[in-house]
């Protein structure tokens, strides 16, 4: 009996019968603080390695070339015959390029934005060659946000980001995540913090504390110093870190490790000026500058954690999207982190009005023109019933669309590119034209969400103009 047991131990788990010689054989030295800077060069070596995928000769990020057949089946709705006559009636627009002789022609984005620009002058009035935008109004902001890693919300900014660019929309990618992401998928550049959104906010700050000091002296007081740093970021605006990336209508704000600074110093300048209003800052700030005129639509990348940089993300939003996993320990976090919005601005906006309402003066209320949670990385095989059940519990807050995980998004992300940067070559054209379907199935319900809040602007202010008349 005991030589069976003997014979059955080849079958035990691999925790059972580990040598204590052996394992301290394989144990390198103990790890001191500076062994973490050996092993961040290592890492920011691979990374450099990874991220120079893709690049051109001059060390930057091209976006490919988008073919005939991807053109009348993506972008423009038209058929090849007709997108093919148009162009050979009219040798003045972008004729593209073959590869091969009397092969496929290729153009550029910038190219196709041309053409759709001259399809929408030109061509039928009962087909949307160009996006739903009303004149007049200001870009609106969409930010992204979940405080649990790993939902997909760098990716689904990005990829949202990509296909409102691919539908004719003037985008900016704001990157308030210090980690720095949604920068490296744009093939930014960003020295330090002075590059990101840290001076927008410190002006914000800084403009404060002068009318501050103003009613200082006013009173006979002396004012608060603006130190170097501030000085600095008044002569700062929008455009000294905007930047522009490889795609001909995406801009960006980058992020880098340094943006974490703005966690510890936005705490020390509130507690300086406890009438600065922290969450107006970025929203103020791009107003200012004209941002908001110069987009139609700016997506906010915000860090995994209920932070400052968060609450200003969040704060400027006026659509919220919150990727999610089907899992019970990402529903669970999520609806914590839905605990955790509504308590940090019930707070806010209770001391707030706690001095409104002494001064007589209108009170503080957030309000999102959206909510939406969305589901990704969705195998249906395995998660259909949960994904049923979280649906039944959020109602409508939950997207119903789910967006599936895909052998896109594997390829894309090895490339540290968005799927629509992949070359529907690399696979064939039914397995590009399936691996995108979910992805231009989320963006749709997001164009749907994007396009109801406008409308509902636009009826807003004739139904004012009317009663107004």
């Amino acid at each position: 009996m005991a030589r069976d047991i003997h014979k059955a131990g080849s079958s035990l788990p691999p925790y059972f019968s580990i040598d204590p010689d052996a394992a301290l054989a394989e144990l390198d030295a103990p790890t001191s603080t500076a062994g973490f800077a050996g092993i961040a060069a290592a890492c920011a070596q691979g990374r450099a390695d990874l991220a120079s995928r893709g690049l051109n000769e001059e060390g930057r990020k091209e976006l490919r070339l988008f073919s005939t057949w991807e053109i009348t089946r993506y972008l423009i709705p038209v058929a090849q015959a007709h997108f093919r006559r148009v162009l050979k009636a009219n040798p003045d627009l972008p004729q593209g390029r073959s590869e091969t002789e009397g092969g496929a022609k290729w153009f550029t984005l910038d190219e196709v934005l041309r053409l759709r620009a001259f399809f929408a002058a030109q061509g039928s009035k009962a087909k949307d060659y160009t996006p739903y935008r009303p004149a007049g109004l200001p870009a609106k902001m969409v930010a992204v946000a979940n405080f649990k890693g790993g939902v997909g919300k760098t990716s689904t900014a990005a990829h949202l980001a990509m296909s409102a660019a691919l539908d004719g929309y003037r985008v900016l990618v704001i990157d308030l995540d210090s980690q720095g992401s949604m920068t490296s998928i744009f093939g930014g550049k960003v020295e330090d913090e002075w590059q990101t959104a840290f001076p927008l906010l410190a002006r914000h700050y800084g403009e404060h504390l002068r009318l501050e000091n103003q009613r200082r002296l006013d009173r006979g007081d002396a004012p608060q110093p603006l130190d170097e740093a501030l000085d600095a970021a008044m002569e700062m605006t929008a455009a000294d870190v905007i930047q522009t990336t490889h795609w001909p209508n995406i801009d960006l704000i980058g992020a880098q490790l340094n943006l974490y600074w703005a966690e510890f110093q936005i705490p020390v300048w509130r507690m300086a000026a406890r009438s600065w209003k922290l969450w107006d800052a970025l929203t103020e700030r791009l107003e200012a500058d004209g941002v908001l005129d110069q987009y139609d639509v700016i997506f906010i990348d915000t860090p995994p954690a209920l932070g400052y940089l968060t609450i200003n993300g969040l704060s400027a939003a006026d659509i919220l999207l919150v990727p999610m996993g089907a899992s019970f320990l990402e529903f669970d976090s999520t609806g914590r982190f839905f605990d955790m919005l509504h308590s940090t601005f019930a707070s806010i906006e209770e001391g707030e009005n706690l001095a409104a309402r002494a001064l007589g003066r209108p009170g503080l209320s957030f309000e999102w023109d959206a909510v939406r949670a969305v589901i990704t990385r969705y195998d249906g095989a395995q998660q259909g019933e949960l994904a049923a059940l979280m649906q039944a519990y959020m109602g409508r807050v939950l997207s119903p669309h789910k967006q599936d995980f895909t052998a896109l998004i594997g390829q894309a992300g090895e490339q540290v590119s968005g799927i629509y940067e992949a070359d529907y070559r690399d696979f064939n054209r039914e397995t590009y034209a399936r691996g995108r379907e979910t992805f231009d199935e989320t963006y749709a319900a997001f164009k749907k969400l994007l396009i109801g809040v406008w409308r509902r602007e636009v009826l807003h202010q004739e139904a004012e103009q009317r009663a107004a008349g």
